[in-house]
């Protein structure tokens, strides 16, 4: 059974994911695609650790609280990054990674 602070971050991780996912497809459509490299670059890895956290706090893993740790830093990079563009895609996923990043700080 999940601890309710692993229920929210699994949420958490699991909004991010989608989040980040979005971000970097509407990124990837926008005119200037390549001034947003570093963007979706950081969204894909983002959605990748958010992912692999999420399946780790499901699992009740060994190391979850490494992933969750490592997790937080690259949410954290990445609601970096995203906040600096206006879109609005960028703008939510920001929102969604400062989420997901405190979450994982709470698991770690």
């Amino acid at each position: 059974m999940l601890s309710q602070i692993e229920k929210e971050c699994l949420v958490a991780c699991n909004e991010c994911a989608a989040a980040c996912l979005q971000c970097a497809s509407a990124c990837l459509k926008e005119d200037d695609s390549k001034a947003m490299v570093r963007c979706i670059a950081l969204d894909m890895e983002c959605a990748d650790i958010c992912r692999l956290a999420a399946a780790s706090i499901t699992r009740g893993d060994e190391h979850m609280k490494a992933v969750c740790s490592l997790c937080a830093e690259v949410c954290h990079s990445c609601a970096t990054e995203c906040a600096k563009h206006a879109m609005v895609h960028c703008q939510h996923c920001a929102e969604a990674c400062q989420r997901c990043a405190d979450a994982c700080r709470g698991m770690a």
